[in-house]
C-alpha cells in the first residue's frame, strides 16, 4: 500500500485540482525510492507520509515533521 500511496506523486497538470505543485524526479531517484520502499527501509513510516510526495526524501522529511509535532504535543 505504501507503493500505491507513493504513486500518487503530484503532477504539474493536476495543480488546478490538488493545489500542489508538480514534482519532477529523475529515473535514478524513482528507482532508488522504489528500491528503498521494497527493501523495507521505511517500514516505520506511516502510509499517510507517502501520499502526494515527490521522492523518498520528501516522504522521510514529512515523517520527521510528524514525529517532531508529536513530541511537542507530548511535552
Amino acid at each position: 500500500r505504501k507503493i500505491q500511496k507513493f504513486l500518487s506523486q503530484p503532477f504539474d497538470v493536476a495543480k488546478v485540482f490538488t493545489g500542489s505543485d508538480g514534482r519532477q524526479l529523475t529515473l535514478e531517484q524513482t528507482i532508488t525510492s522504489f528500491e528503498e520502499i521494497i527493501q523495507g527501509k521505511h517500514d516505520e513510516v506511516p502510509e499517510q507520509c507517502f501520499y502526494m510526495k515527490g521522492g523518498i526524501d520528501e516522504v522521510v522529511a514529512h515523517h520527521k515533521r510528524l514525529l517532531e509535532e508529536e513530541a511537542k504535543k507530548a511535552s
